[in-house]
């Protein structure tokens, strides 16, 4: 089947009008913006997005009726019959959808989309950043994607709120800039996430993690470790957390909180998902993080899972994990282990004024274990860190080390080079034996294992957690 373009070519030639294909797209194009620009001077952006979202199908009816109009009033139309109508599909196609980055998003190997201008747009693909052939027509029509996608959700962008965040039906998240904040055109970003959630063994397999790794972790989950996973932007926090969710046995009660919904726990047959909501138009109504935290304990929650932490929740959080809800999980931005501590510490601030020294036992009270990933040279995305979280010794919380990576150079692909390396036995293996989760045998062979490096190519060569539920992972995303 032939595009509006190829047939405007075809069309210009036979008339001696255009003599490359340049040019008919370029043709092409001018009629899909001359056509939008009426469109948009009888019904503003944010109209048209909202005509969508009431009714698609009377949409899709009414805005062809006025396409054809405009296309008919036109005195140098340029197209003619069936010509017509695929110029009203390309244009509705725009309207009705997110326009020229429709062919991003379907592209499952993309995992990122950056509109800087109407003509640069970048996508992320396996950790590197690469410019898109697609391209806005012009600011207005940035904007309109952003309408489109902010509309349903209730929220609003203009000068006085140049700001926004949201998510897509699929769950991708979005973030929006525009005039006077953005110098160069409206900007937006779209985080996008996969469709089933990975195992552990499968982001072994991909480079993330050490197999060896593997039955610490499912054993630090199964054996109620409060766990942090810190990481810097892009690091694969989420992806982590959500394969540690697979490990969680089927009986138990998840409350998860995130600010903008990520976590995808639908191989689990019982959780509660709960997203916090900003203020609406009037700067009302704002629900946070923090008070869905509070809610949740009323709950009865197993464990709470906690997206992200970044404010005065991190109190309730860290109260939460002493009092009955240890196994509980989160994430937050961090450049090391070390790190953690002194974020946790600032963010408690943020809501009270607590002594030093009182915050620091909380926390040293509360968390069990840092998992710290990163994005290394060519985009691998890896553990680099485990620490235990120890006792406060009246100055600092102390962490012990069980793991790092340690990098010995570059690949010719620009990949890292390096290895894991055991610095220490994990504490929490007494509770584990006490559980019943593994033998003492098994962990001494897990121990044995990981020093010597016979786990990290033949992971048969490992113990398996006594209660650990094997699970694919491979599974739509839930977005109820």
């Amino acid at each position: 089947m032939t595009s509006l373009a190829q047939r405007t070519q075809s069309q210009g030639k036979s008339q001696g009008q255009y003599s490359s294909p340049d040019q008919a797209s370029t043709s092409a194009s001018r009629l899909r913006r001359t056509l939008k620009a009426q469109l948009y001077a009888e019904l503003a952006p944010a109209q048209v997005a909202a005509l969508i979202e009431r009714d698609e199908d009377l949409a899709r009816k009414e805005l062809s009726d006025r396409l054809r109009r405009a296309i008919n009033a036109r005195a140098d139309q340029g197209t003619a019959g069936a010509q017509r109508e695929e110029l009203i599909d390309e244009v509705l196609a725009e309207l009705m959808g997110l326009g020229p980055l429709d062919s991003l998003l379907r592209d499952p190997t993309i995992t990122e989309i950056m509109v800087n201008a109407p003509d640069r747009v970048f996508f992320e693909r396996e950790g590197k950043l690469y410019r898109a052939q697609v391209r806005f027509d012009n600011d207005e029509q940035v904007r309109a994607v952003i309408e489109r996608i902010i509309a349903p959700l209730g929220r609003r962008i203009d000068e006085q709120n140049p700001l926004v965040n949201g998510r897509l039906p699929a769950g991708h998240r979005v973030h929006a800039v525009i005039a006077p904040l953005a110098l160069d055109g409206s900007v937006l970003t779209i985080r996008k996430f996969r469709e089933r959630i990975y195992t552990l063994e499968e982001l072994a397999d991909e480079g993330s993690l050490p197999p060896f790794l593997i039955p610490l972790l499912q054993w630090a989950v199964l054996a109620r470790c409060n766990i942090a996973v810190s990481g810097g932007t892009g690091s694969g926090k989420t992806t982590f957390l959500n394969a540690l969710s697979l490990v969680i046995p089927s009986g138990e009660r998840i409350i998860t909180i995130e600010d903008s919904a990520e976590l995808s726990f639908s191989q689990h047959p019982h959780v509660v998902r709960l997203e916090a909501r900003p203020a609406n138009l009037e700067g009302a109504g704002a629900i946070t993080i923090r008070d869905l935290v509070i809610n949740s304990l009323r709950m009865r929650p197993d464990r709470i899972i906690v997206g992200e932490v970044r404010g005065d929740e991190a109190l309730e959080m860290l109260q939460a994990m002493t009092t009955g809800h240890d196994g509980s999980l989160t994430t937050l931005h961090a450049n090391t282990p070390r790190e953690v501590l002194s974020r946790l510490v600032t963010m408690v601030n943020y809501g009270t004024q607590l002594p030093l020294p009182a915050v620091q036992t909380q926390i040293a009270a509360a968390l069990d274990l840092i998992v710290h990933l990163g994005r290394l040279a060519g985009g691998r995305r890896q553990i680099l860190e485990v620490c235990e979280v120890e006792d406060f010794d009246g100055h600092e919380v102390a962490l012990r080390r069980i793991l790092h990576f340690q990098q010995e150079g570059v690949a010719p692909d620009g990949r890292p080079v390096g290895d894991w390396i055991v610095d220490a036995t994990p504490r929490f293996f007494e509770q584990v034996k006490v559980l019943g989760l593994a033998t003492e045998d098994a962990l001494e062979t897990w121990a044995m294992t990981s020093e010597s490096g016979a786990g990290r190519d033949d992971p048969g060569a490992l113990p398996v957690p006594t209660l650990h539920q094997q699970s694919s992972g491979r599974s739509e995303r839930d977005d109820g």
